[in-house]
């Protein structure tokens, strides 16, 4: 019995051996077969990198809209590099990504019609692979490269992935939007490496900066080779002389360079440990300078997060929705008394229909009050008057660092300029939980029996203490404070100052003050200032001579 039981067991272990191999292949497989498909309803249809940091399958969102897609495995929101049908998503039912056997790889539809496919038919392409590098490609039965997603980016470029004058990066058009958006990154016909708002009323380009040029920016248009490439490490090596590096530069660190849909290009290192992205460069320092990010008539602010405002006489468009921008309240002709209303530090770019230089104010505004067409200018005292005619008002920003300002034309009923910071949103107000608790028990020290008094200490108190009673008040205040804001009270104000100051103070630096603090805490990191834009608009208000006294006559 013993000996002819003994030879069926090395049979079973082989057996199954085989079949959890073939199960743990079938989970991780990084190539497609000629002939063979992925379905979007298979969860498990995908490809893997053999170093499992990229996966390539369907990323869908509910039933009806879904992408061929290569994203990173590991970041704890799914990061997408890559697509093929971003402007045209496929049903989440019956919808297919198949290697065909004439070599074309193919997606199509619910209803068998092609969306997307490569231009490989009649070649000798074996199979389709995701390689560590997440680059997909096509592969002939020697091994070689007949096609590759890394020459069709969409909005990311991945380490030592070319980028050429054939290729350019395009932002995702919001967030949770996958479609094509308004912001390129490219090469221009000057061989020089440009960011380029391309929106539905306009194009133009905002970097590098115009006010420096392409020499002043440290590059070069005499290099028409057009070739770009970062590598592991975090260098940006550019034909046109651009250059920079990660502020984390090191091997053994994954990373990916996006045009993000606010109009900045990022370089991005991902945290292992959390799954998130941390930002390690950035083209834009001054978010605000990204043109079309508030829309026609709209000015960008800082508070201290870039936030889109209505100058006087308009208002917005489409709350939601700050790409639209704001309106005009008054019909204006040229018959009519037209007045200017000025708004200091804020500069309308392009659209100039006359440029003087070395003329007064009062002159530049007599140009414009004669041409029908303009519908502002400019002035800058930068040692010389620097007058510019305006025909329409697009990539508005304010900048503490501006020397000038921007004169409106119109109707004389129209009132005065009101530095009030717009948030694009309809505020609700007149609720119930209106009023802003003031001295908190945490702001005494019941046993030393010591009051905690400081200029707005009640805020650093809220922020830097622990404890579940704590953050439940941190929430409830900032929620409240919000909408009064929102809703342009001001009483408030002189509850939270300290009394010490005996009312000597700037409102508009409490206000700032207060909206910085707010800003700090947002409870989505991502929406966190940064120091640079903090500073921005600390500066803003910096040279504030108006205080407030309750006692004055």
């Amino acid at each position: 019995m013993k000996t002819s039981a003994s030879p069926r067991f090395p049979s079973f272990f082989t057996v199954a051996f085989f079949l959890l191999f073939s199960l743990s292949f079938s989970e991780t497989r990084n190539f497609l077969p000629r002939g063979s498909s992925l379905s979007v309803e298979d969860d498990s249809d995908i490809l893997t990198s053999l170093d499992q940091t990229f996966t390539c399958g369907f990323y869908g969102m509910g039933d009806n809209a879904c992408w061929f897609s290569i994203w990173f495995t590991n970041s704890k929101e799914r990061t997408v590099v890559w697509m093929a049908n971003r402007d045209r998503p496929v049903n989440g039912q019956g919808s297919r990504i198949s290697l065909r056997p004439d070599g074309a790889m193919v997606l199509t539809d619910v209803d068998d019609s092609t969306i997307w496919e490569t231009n490989t038919t009649s070649t000798d392409v074996s199979r389709a692979e995701l390689l560590d590098t997440g680059n997909l490609v096509l592969k002939d039965t020697r091994g070689k490269i007949l096609w590759q997603s890394f020459d069709f980016p969409t909005d990311t470029l991945l380490p030592n992935q070319f980028f050429t004058k054939s290729t350019k990066l395009i932002s995702r058009l919001g967030r949770g939007m996958y479609s094509s958006g308004y912001f390129n990154f490219f090469f221009d016909n000057n061989n020089v490496l440009t960011l380029m708002y391309d929106g539905p009323d306009i194009s133009s380009i905002y970097w590098p900066d115009s006010d420096f040029g392409v020499f002043g920016s440290h590059r070069t248009n005499y290099n028409s080779s057009r070739v770009a490439v970062f590598d592991e490490m975090g260098n940006f090596l550019s034909s046109d002389e651009l250059q920079f590096s990660a502020s984390d530069m090191g091997f053994g660190i994954i990373r990916r360079l996006t045009m993000d849909y606010d109009g900045n290009l990022r370089l991005y290192s991902l945290n292992n440990e959390t799954g998130l992205w941390v930002t390690t460069w950035e083209a834009m320092l001054e978010q605000c300078k990204v043109h079309g990010i508030c829309g026609r008539n709209a000015i960008c602010v800082y508070t201290p997060k870039p936030k889109c405002s209505c100058p006087p006489g308009y208002e917005v468009t489409d709350p939601g929705n700050w790409h639209k921008g704001c309106k005009p309240k008054f019909n204006q002709t040229c018959s009519q008394e037209l007045t200017f209303v000025q708004v200091g530090q804020v500069d309308f770019y392009g659209f100039d229909l006359n440029y003087t230089q070395s003329i007064s104010r009062d002159t530049c505004s007599k140009f414009c009050l004669e041409d029908c067409r303009c519908v502002a200018f400019s002035y800058r005292l930068s040692g010389d008057g620097r007058c510019y005619i305006k025909s329409a008002l697009f990539n508005g920003y304010k900048s503490p660092n501006f020397p000038g300002s921007i004169y409106l034309k119109v109707p004389a009923s129209v009132g005065r300029y009101e530095s009030a910071i717009l948030s694009g949103t309809n505020p609700i107000c007149g609720s119930n939980d209106s009023t802003i608790m003031m001295g908190l028990p945490s702001m005494y020290d019941t046993i030393s029996k010591k009051v905690k008094w400081a200029y707005l200490y009640w805020l650093s108190n809220l922020i830097t203490e622990d404890g579940e009673a704590q953050e439940s008040e941190l929430t409830r205040f900032v929620r409240v404070l919000k909408r009064k804001i929102d809703c342009r009270e001001e009483s408030w104000i002189e509850e939270i100052v300290d009394q010490r100051l005996n009312g000597e103070y700037s409102r508009r630096q409490v206000m700032k003050i207060v909206e910085v603090g707010i800003c700090c805490v947002e409870e989505d990191r991502d929406q966190r200032p940064t120091m640079d834009s903090v500073v921005q608009a600390l500066l803003e208000c910096e040279d504030e001579s108006k205080i407030h006294s309750p006692y004055a006559q």
